[in-house]
């Protein structure tokens, strides 16, 4: 699973997802990419089976990148805890992502090989997402 090495604070508030992306909106490495078209948080098991689910139907040919990365710990409280007593333990890492991003990219492949691929990806993620190709100057 993604996470951090080390972060300077262990815990932070949960954040408002408003606006759209302001960075990471277009492809930089790859000829096709996976874009956000809703907001939401993807866990880091989420982005590990999208992985997955490209590489093998794209049998371990081309090359895909990861262009997310889970930086925001999701911290749970242990059930029938009474109220107070702090904050919680950190449970697992997301990736705070809005609408625009481009979260995956991929090169090496055929274009109808690199859409099926990225549309199996797709529905391991809790989002709406679309299919990009980079228009050739």
């Amino acid at each position: 699973m993604l996470m951090p090495k080390r972060v300077k604070f262990r815990r932070v508030q949960r954040g408002r997802m408003k606006g759209k992306a302001s960075r990471g909106t277009t492809l930089a490495y790859g000829k096709y990419g996976l874009v956000a078209t809703e907001p939401a948080w993807i866990s880091s098991v989420q982005i590990e089976a999208a992985r997955i689910a490209m590489t093998r139907y794209i049998k371990r040919g081309g090359k895909v990148w990861i262009k997310i990365f889970p930086d925001k710990p999701i911290t749970e409280k242990p059930a029938e805890t009474r109220m107070g007593s702090g904050k919680g333990s950190v449970e697992y890492w997301v990736a705070v992502v809005k609408p625009g991003r481009v979260m995956f990219e991929m090169d090496g492949v055929a274009e109808d090989v690199a859409k099926e691929a990225m549309r199996l990806a797709g529905h391991k993620l809790p989002i709406k997402t679309k299919f990009i190709v980079k228009e050739e100057a």
